[in-house]
């Protein structure tokens, strides 16, 4: 898991949750000492479909251990 911070980030894959509303997203950091490593994370209320999700560029917040996702597209 990553430190508490901020880190750029691009989807490299998508799927649907365990409910309609939630996605499993996976992560690559873009920059920095974590570069390249891949972060997955379940997303609730994006409304999005997974597939429109692959490329798009994110911010990966995490705060106290709890990560959270920004889409950018």
């Amino acid at each position: 898991m990553l430190d508490d911070g901020t880190y750029d980030a691009i989807v490299v894959d998508a799927d649907s949750g365990p409910t309609p509303d939630v996605v499993l997203v996976e992560l690559a950091v873009a920059a920095g000492p974590h570069r390249g490593e891949v972060v997955a994370i379940s997303a609730a209320g994006l409304g999005r479909d997974p597939i429109e999700l692959l490329a798009v560029p994110a911010t990966i917040t995490v705060v106290d251990g709890v990560p959270t996702i920004t889409l950018d597209g």
